[in-house]
């Protein structure tokens, strides 16, 4: 079968490779996979710009979805022919205190697909039967393989920041997360609802908009801090949401909140702050980071998915064969694509 191998921490170390199937353990699944999508971490670790440790070589891909082809013999709750997806925590000490308070997303030692193990940017790939959530039949596989993405967000914004009807919030990085973390905010009730990005953004900004973003700014390169102020009493916003894939977006961040306002951080960013956080102290404002998801949240967004309560129609804009990849990648990387997925 044919994968999508990162295979350096040199940038574009990314190709195509004929792979073995995977075998399968007792308590695994063998997964068919339909659908999987491009995510800002493939493209970090496809440009060499990523922060964190990658096994090399390894196969890409951890927004997934798949029908099982072959069940391990103690696989209890799934069969051959059952259409899912899954979590990404692919290996997990399951005497880990974060795992046993169910909060295994939170595990230092955790595996994910894509980085840690064999992904699916393939035909075939070994998924444990824990990881799994059916998919209801009427969801496609393209919209579910965004699961993933979905509950990122639904845990920065609905988990990690409290927000209440005719909050106002200000949603920083329209990139894929910042995206989804919009429609979790207006699903939420935020009230302004605003989205900040740069002048090469301008194509996201304006999906930020039909999403229900009410004010956008940063691709005029305006004040945006400025502009911010201007909507309310001139204190700044209730909560921000920093998704941006930069750390010093976090200046920013303390910038536009008002005091007592929150911060969730979400985007990942591998240069250090280099700036006074100060203003954390004086505005008494709280910052929270927000990292991965665990299985309630996978049941509530499927269920969400299904509903239509989150729509994916404007986010997801390409989807291609396996062998389309590159085209996919540079297409995010420059921001003409908010979302693409993969069919191998």
């Amino acid at each position: 079968m044919i994968g999508l191998v990162n295979y350096s921490s040199e940038p574009h170390s990314v190709e195509l490779r004929e792979l073995p199937q995977p075998d399968i353990g007792e308590e695994d699944v063998l997964v068919a996979v339909q659908a999987v999508g491009v995510c800002g971490s493939d493209l970090h670790q496809y440009t060499g710009q990523h922060s964190w440790k990658v096994n090399y070589p390894v196969v890409l891909g951890h927004e997934f979805g798949g029908i099982i082809a072959q069940a391990g013999k103690r696989v209890r709750k799934f069969r051959e022919g059952d259409r899912v997806v899954s979590e990404t925590a692919a290996v997990l000490d399951l005497d880990s205190p974060f795992t046993r308070a169910g909060q295994y997303n939170l595990d230092p030692n955790r595996l994910g697909f894509g980085y840690g193990v064999h992904g699916a940017m393939t035909k075939f790939v070994r998924v444990p039967e824990r990881c799994l959530h059916r998919v209801p039949d009427a969801l496609p596989f393209e919209k579910a393989a965004l699961t993933e993405p979905c509950c990122v967000a639904y845990n920065a914004v609905c988990m990690n920041a409290h927000i209440r009807p005719g909050d106002s919030v200000v949603v920083i990085g329209p990139g894929p997360i910042g995206l989804l973390c919009a429609m979790m905010a207006r699903l939420c009730g935020a009230s302004p609802l605003i989205v900040v990005g740069v002048k090469a953004d301008a194509k996201r900004l304006a999906v930020a908009r039909t999403i229900g973003a009410t004010h956008t700014f940063g691709e005029h390169g305006e004040d945006v801090a400025a502009e911010v102020k201007k909507l309310g009493d001139g204190y700044g916003v209730d909560v921000v949401i920093d998704a941006a894939g930069v750390s010093t977006t976090l200046k920013l961040a303390l910038d536009l909140v008002r005091p007592a306002g929150q911060i969730s951080k979400v985007g990942w960013g591998r240069d250090p702050l280099g700036f006074s956080l100060d203003s954390l102290v004086q505005k008494n404002i709280t910052l929270r980071g927000s990292f991965s998801h665990n299985w309630p949240m996978w049941e509530k967004v499927l269920a969400m998915l299904a509903s239509g309560q989150i729509d994916l129609t404007h986010i997801l804009n390409r989807t291609a064969p396996l062998e389309d990849w590159k085209s996919c990648f540079d297409q995010m990387h420059s921001g003409d694509l908010v979302k693409a997925v993969l069919k191998p």
